[in-house]
């Protein structure tokens, strides 16, 4: 996926969710959008290098938007609004070998009264296939992905929805796209959302699977590259 054209920042701080102070060179210090309810763990360091894209929309109240930060000596893109585009262009490039193969593929399809499941995919010769995406990048030892890094009700409440469709007999898939290449494994982080943990077992346990995907982030563009070894 390509990015729109980046301005490079310092980050100074991360508050309220959604909003962090910059320092940009040439400009000076702005208040950026930030694109992720979640804790951040280890990518919102004081001083870290980050990259902003622009907007500049009257509709909007703040005209940047931080999309990546160094840290660990890598790139990470902490947009939580991008994996779902990543996923989709990957299953089209045919990148995710589990999900090839579907004449089919619709965002945000209904399941049930009151939910949607990220993807239905369709084709001659499968069974319907629900997938739900999670952005990953925490990592708290090296080489580990980590899912989640705060706890997500929300998250446990999808598992169940995919097991339901195990259940009767068609396809579920929970695919973690991770945006950051220094990982070869991935785990759930059972110590900051044990539920979450418990919850993956039991769909697993329904006929569940479950996919990690590592990226390849650069300041041009983030593309879901390669398959990362499960440890759950």
């Amino acid at each position: 996926m390509q990015l729109p054209p980046l301005t490079e920042a310092r980050l100074l701080r991360r508050y309220k969710r959604f909003l962090a102070d910059v320092d940009i060179p040439g400009v000076g210090l702005a208040v950026a959008h930030c694109p992720n309810p979640g804790a951040m763990t280890g990518l919102a360091a004081r001083g870290a290098r980050c990259w902003l894209s622009r907007h500049d929309s009257p509709t909007r109240k703040l005209s940047w938007t931080l999309e990546i930060v160094e840290a660990d000596g890598v790139l990470v893109g902490i947009n939580t609004n991008l994996p779902n585009a990543l996923a989709e262009e990957a299953i089209h490039a045919g990148v995710i070998a589990e999900l090839s193969g579907y004449e089919h593929v619709r965002r945000e399809a209904a399941l049930g009264a009151n939910s949607r499941i990220d993807f239905l995919m369709e084709g001659e010769g499968w069974p319907r296939t629900w997938v739900e995406v999670k952005n990953v990048h925490l990592m708290r030892q090296p080489g580990l992905a980590e899912f989640p890094d705060s706890v997500t009700a929300r998250g446990a409440k999808h598992l169940a929805e995919l097991a339901a469709r195990a259940r009767a007999g068609e396809r579920a898939v929970q695919l973690f796209v991770i945006q950051r290449a220094d990982c070869e494994r991935f785990s759930i982080a059972g110590d900051i959302d044990p539920a979450y943990q418990r919850a993956l077992a039991s769909a697993l346990s329904d006929g569940v699977e479950a996919l990690a995907y590592a990226c390849d982030v650069s300041v041009e563009a983030i593309t879901l590259a390669r398959p990362v070894e499960l440890v759950l």
